[in-house]
């Protein structure tokens, strides 16, 4: 088994929104702001390299959406193709797209337009997600509707292309890969845990954004059920420092990886590397 990062860009995201309560003077440490408050994040997916089978996690936002739509996250960087360009593969040749869950910035690029249609964007690809987020995505609540945009994951099941993984924690999607599943950032959203050269890589979507939102109480304002997720970073924290975890960030715009180490104020960073130094 291979990994490759695959960076699909950089957007930004208003900071007070991405650290909830906690205060600026404090956020602003690890993730400065600009003027208008907005931080830069990374849309950094992970490809594995598995005999026969090429799995892409996640696909960032994607470019269908229209220019007003943009401006509000201005979008910069590389797109997901010259990314795979650079690791020499075409998006043809991915056999799987595993999206951790349904937000745009997750799924966006999941869909490409064609002229007046939406077809998938990998078009060899089987797209894996879970039947309690779809249910739950394909009917959103009023806070959530925003960033479940229907023509960025309907067209997978028009398609033919969508499967389903089973809804069990520590459900096994390929050999050598976990699923965990969290319910804190929104409903059923899943993390793939990886078998990488003796050690264990966990995805961590949007269950911890950034090496900044490692204290516990530091939660996006965007979660659904906040309590939620500081119940499940404490357990999967607990989890990862006890069993020597690779952390591997989709959001960080700086830090790649990172393995935990346990301090005085709780679980923090040890060690920050890139995948490739592994």
């Amino acid at each position: 088994m291979n990994l490759h990062t695959i960076n699909t860009g950089f957007f930004k995201l208003d900071g007070g929104a991405m650290f909830g309560v906690v205060p600026k003077s404090i956020w602003q440490k690890t993730n400065p702001a600009d003027d208008k408050n907005l931080c830069t994040w990374a849309l950094r997916c992970l490809l594995i390299e598995d005999g026969n089978r090429l799995i892409l996690i996640d696909t960032g936002t994607g470019n269908k959406q229209d220019e007003k739509f943009f401006s509000h996250y201005h979008l910069h960087g590389p797109s997901m193709d010259e990314s795979l360009l650079v690791k020499g593969f075409h998006r043809d040749d991915i056999t799987d797209v595993f999206l951790t869950h349904l937000h745009f910035d997750h799924v966006g690029g999941a869909v490409a337009r064609q002229g007046n249609v939406l077809l998938p964007a990998f078009k060899n690809a089987v797209y894996w997600s879970n039947r309690q987020h779809w249910d739950w995505a394909y009917t959103p609540n009023d806070r959530e509707k925003a960033s479940f945009l229907k023509e960025n994951f309907v067209p997978l099941q028009e398609s033919g292309h969508l499967r389903f993984i089973d809804n069990d924690d520590g459900a096994k999607f390929a050999p050598g890969i976990d699923v965990t599943f969290v319910y804190g950032h929104t409903d059923a959203q899943m993390l793939p845990l990886i078998d990488y050269k003796g050690r264990k890589v966990l995805y961590m979507a949007d269950l911890l954004p950034s090496v900044g939102h490692l204290p516990i109480p530091y939660v996006m304002g965007y979660d659904m059920f906040p309590l939620k997720t500081m119940e499940e970073k404490k357990k999967i924290l607990a989890e990862a420092l006890e069993n020597d975890y690779i952390l591997y960030f989709e959001h960080d715009a700086v830090n790649e990886c990172c393995t935990l180490q346990k301090t005085e104020k709780g679980i923090r960073v040890n060690e920050i590397f890139s995948l490739q130094d592994i």
